[in-house]
């Protein structure tokens, strides 16, 4: 965003590091139709801060299309990459009377340095720079849902190591794409597994920071009230927790990062 006198008093763009939001922005191409989905209000406000008009968006796990709808919505370019065709060719269809943007959806398994370099040298051709100005990743929480049934799936994986390790091999190459001093964000939550709190998303944060020289610019919290599965039902969600020893999961973090090499 670039600031001046005016815009900087009058924008909604959100500054502190928590995020608390009434309800999921269903407008326009959005659709609560994918289990894992994030809100698009949190794409919507990297974007305008990261990025200007016609830049370029890169996103490592597309899912049902989410960033892609608001980079269409805010006039950015897009490149993801997903290895659910079927949403693909979803995502494909609802985007079929765009004339904004430039935009591919690829299915190509991030974690394969090797294929993901030949697609996305290939995608890049309209673009001068052959890279992209901001990078967002949402990745699956391990094996909580399972998105496919390919192997080289991420939502197939229990182990958190190996997790950590394919995870991280995916951000190495997709960062190899982002230009240097620009920015990306990891959004990821916390899970609850064999009976106790697995602080993922922290998992995953430090292995960022310690595999690339990146900077830590915010971690962010995002609670949404209107929370998908539990709406409605907040008395037997309270009653099982009480009746148990945990916390009810309402939060999300987004770590931002600026790239340095």
């Amino acid at each position: 965003m670039t600031l001046n006198d005016e815009n900087w008093r009058t924008t909604d763009l959100n500054v502190d590091s928590l995020w608390i939001i009434d309800k999921r922005d269903s407008s326009g191409k959005h659709e609560n139709n994918y289990h894992g989905n994030f809100v698009p209000q949190i794409p919507n406000q990297l974007i305008r801060r990261y990025t200007k008009k016609e830049e370029t968006v890169l996103e490592l796990f597309a899912g049902s299309g989410t960033t892609l709808y608001e980079c269409e919505r805010l006039g950015r370019n897009y490149i993801g990459f997903d290895i659910n065709q079927q949403m693909i060719d979803i995502i494909n269809q609802k985007m079929s009377d765009n004339n904004k943007i430039h935009f591919t959806v690829n299915n190509c398994d991030v974690v394969n340095g090797e294929k993901m370099d030949s697609v996305i040298q290939h995608q890049l051709l309209w673009s001068d720079k052959k890279k992209a100005d901001f990078l967002i990743a949402h990745p699956p929480y391990l094996d909580i849902v399972k998105f496919t049934d390919r192997p080289e799936d991420l939502s197939q994986i229990s182990d958190l190591n190996i997790f950590i390790d394919k995870f991280t091999a995916a951000m190495s190459n997709g960062l190899r794409y982002l230009e240097k001093e620009r920015y990306f964000a990891v959004v990821a939550g916390d899970i609850y597994k064999k009976s106790e709190v697995i602080p993922l998303g922290f998992y995953l944060m430090y292995a960022i920071k310690k595999a690339f020289n990146v900077k830590m610019k915010g971690i962010i919290v995002k609670n949404i009230e209107g929370n998908r599965g539990k709406l409605g039902s907040q008395g037997i969600w309270k009653y099982r927790a009480l009746n148990s020893d945990y916390y009810l999961f309402k939060h999300e973090y987004i770590f931002v990062f600026k790239k340095n090499f």
